[in-house]
């Protein structure tokens, strides 16, 4: 269901559940989660990208799961909601920068698998909904994250009316980065990539995605207080050191 290479330290997780246009269930979500704890303590990775094989990035909950565990207790239904709910943390707090390749669908979970990622590249054919309302569910957990993203009246207009938006329009919306053809999505994908493993410290990506995660609901005095926090524990990094020292030097460096 789920298969991870790494080359030249670019990490790509492959969705690999065509059949069920890569529908997640307990297994895969399991799987998924797994891959992303193995490569956040990988030092051979710096960046993740997801991608999909088959038509659709990802059509959202097996619905057939879904039915299964609708004979579940409370309690049952629970824990299972705290797999993907652990899941979707992991991914929005990995410390390494995260791509997500849409080819094709990125429905309800989908969707927001695609959005927790830093940056989203989509062709043109792609299309991004949270559909649960349409089937009497909800977007509960996705939902947190994607007012956090958009802000809460888009978050609204996609979560209440479960519409399906194309690229573009996902692209207006700052749902995703860019929209690319489809058959330059690969190269425009691996050359984002390619282009941060050089140009950008691991140990500023880490600090940064670990301070902006901080901000939502802070008073602004707090964000400035941890923010002066950061810039001070940035400022004893080796990363920084290097940095500095051969901006000084007026030497290429290459992370």
């Amino acid at each position: 269901m789920i298969e991870v290479s790494i080359q030249d330290r670019i990490a790509t997780i492959l969705l690999n559940r065509p059949e069920k246009r890569n529908a997640l269930n307990n297994e895969m979500v399991l799987k998924l989660h797994a891959a992303l704890l193995n490569l956040r303590s990988d030092d051979q990775c710096k960046i993740v990208i997801i991608k999909a094989k088959g038509e659709a990035f990802c059509a959202g909950a097996d619905l057939a799961y879904l039915q299964d565990l609708q004979s579940n207790t409370y309690e049952q239904n629970l824990a299972d909601s705290q797999q993907l709910m652990e899941m979707f943390s992991t991914l929005y707090h990995f410390p390494k920068i995260t791509i997500a390749q849409v080819e094709g669908a990125a429905l309800a979970g989908g969707c927001g698998l695609s959005g927790l990622c830093d940056f989203c590249y989509a062709t043109p054919n792609a299309q991004f909904g949270y559909t649960e309302v349409k089937i009497g569910f909800i977007p509960a957990i996705v939902s947190v994250f994607l007012t956090r993203k958009i802000g809460e009246n888009l978050a609204k207009q996609l979560l209440l009316t479960g519409d399906i938006v194309s690229a573009s329009e996902a692209h207006t919306m700052h749902l995703i980065t860019k929209v690319v053809d489809n058959e330059e999505i690969d190269s425009e994908v691996l050359k984002v990539a390619q282009r941060l493993i050089k140009s950008v410290s691991s140990d500023s990506i880490r600090l940064t995605k670990k301070l902006l995660s901080s901000f939502p609901g802070m008073p602004i005095q707090s964000q400035l207080d941890l923010a002066a926090v950061y810039n001070a524990k940035a400022r004893a990094t080796d990363d920084c050191k290097k940095g500095i020292a051969a901006f000084l030097n007026k030497e290429k460096l290459t992370w």
